[in-house]
């Protein structure tokens, strides 16, 4: 017989959802992860009082009251509000594009100076292909050529005249000078950072480190009478009909002997000569009011890259494509040749997924299998 109920391959967000929800269920549980630390992309370092985001920002941010409750078992969260400033050509502009950035272009005071304003430049296209034609026709070329154009080209290593609008149309434009990222009620990280927040989260849950689920995958589909399996499905198919399409992310960390560096946590790179698409200072972060007295502070500049096995998979091709008839195909047979493997989280199952709607999708899975 089988040791576990679950065995959770990946001791990410979902996995570990899922995986305390099961053990409070009174299920016997194995986490193994690949990487010598929990917490997945979440995972935090500390350096001296400031919690480093190792692989890229993350920001807790939703409109699930039940998320917002849930996550708030596990730890305390801070007040953080995601304002993006945007250096382009020297010059420190607001984003996403709101009544201050209009103001700084423009000198637009009231929102109806803005209007006119953008409905003077919005070039007449009746039905925008691509997110470039769509806009032009939402804001004109200024402020797609300012704000817009160099850093998604960056992103994904496309020009945007071959991208989808459906990308851009996450970034809201305002007429309010409101300057949060994000139009959601709940906001904040973690205080201590995300890595405690996992140590919370998987407390008395066992959890096997740096093992590799696909280096013995026989033995390891035979260690319980379930698995939950958190990687990528074509690796785990060995890729039989080729790769699926990423976009990866190189992250150059660094220490600096000064307090403060640029005065708020994500500063975007938006010109293409700059082959860099933004940089983080951590420590605004955790520290939303006065700066704690630390002589130094760590920044992040974060490079996009093409993805090949030896990188780190990040954006789904497929945000791009809007579909992938590789990843279909992949999920077809694994569903058939492989019933009690269960394929989830963002790189099973090859889609992008904020870290709210990923607990949502473990909680709603848990509430599936014992329901």
């Amino acid at each position: 017989m089988p040791d576990y109920d679950y065995l959770i391959v990946g001791a990410g967000l979902y996995g570990a959802v899922f995986a305390r929800e099961m053990v409070n269920a009174g299920k016997k549980v194995l986490i193994i992860e690949k990487r010598d630390h929990i917490a997945g992309n979440c995972y935090t370092r500390n350096d001296e009082g400031i919690n480093v985001h190792q692989y890229g920002a993350h920001i807790m941010h939703t409109n699930d009251h039940k998320v917002w409750s849930y996550i708030q078992n596990y730890c305390q969260l801070n007040n953080y509000t995601n304002r993006v400033k945007a250096n382009y050509q020297g010059t420190i502009y607001s984003l996403p594009i709101n009544m201050n950035t209009l103001h700084q272009v423009y000198g637009v005071i009231t929102p109806e100076q803005a209007e006119k304003k953008i409905e003077s430049l919005k070039v007449p296209i009746d039905n925008p292909k691509n997110l470039q034609e769509w806009m032009h026709a939402s804001v004109g070329e200024e402020l797609y050529e300012m704000f817009i154009k160099g850093y998604t080209t960056k992103q994904w290593g496309k020009s945007p005249t071959e991208l989808p609008a459906s990308i851009i149309k996450r970034l809201p434009i305002r007429l309010t000078y409101n300057d949060n990222y994000f139009n959601d009620r709940y906001q904040g990280i973690p205080i201590g950072g995300y890595t405690q927040f996992f140590e919370h989260l998987l407390d008395r849950i066992p959890v096997q480190l740096s093992t590799d689920f696909l280096a013995d995958r026989e033995y390891w589909l035979n260690q319980a009478k379930e698995i939950v399996y958190c990687g990528m499905i074509d690796e785990f198919l060995n890729y039989q009909d080729g790769e699926l399409e990423w976009r990866s992310l190189r992250f150059d960390h660094n220490r600096l002997e000064e307090r403060n560096y640029q005065g708020t946590a994500v500063m975007n790179y938006t010109e293409l000569d700059i082959p860099f698409t933004r940089v983080l200072e951590h420590k605004h972060f955790e520290h939303t009011g006065t700066l704690p007295n630390l002589g130094h502070t760590v920044v992040t500049h974060e490079y996009p890259q093409e993805w090949d096995r030896s990188k780190e998979a990040y954006y789904p091709v497929r945000d791009v494509n809007g579909e992938s008839a590789l990843y279909d195909k992949y999920h077809s047979f694994a569903l058939k040749e492989f019933p009690k493997v269960h394929f989830k989280g963002r790189m099973a199952e090859y889609i992008y997924r904020d870290m709210c709607p990923t607990i949502r999708s473990a909680l709603d899975f848990v509430s599936e299998k014992l329901n």
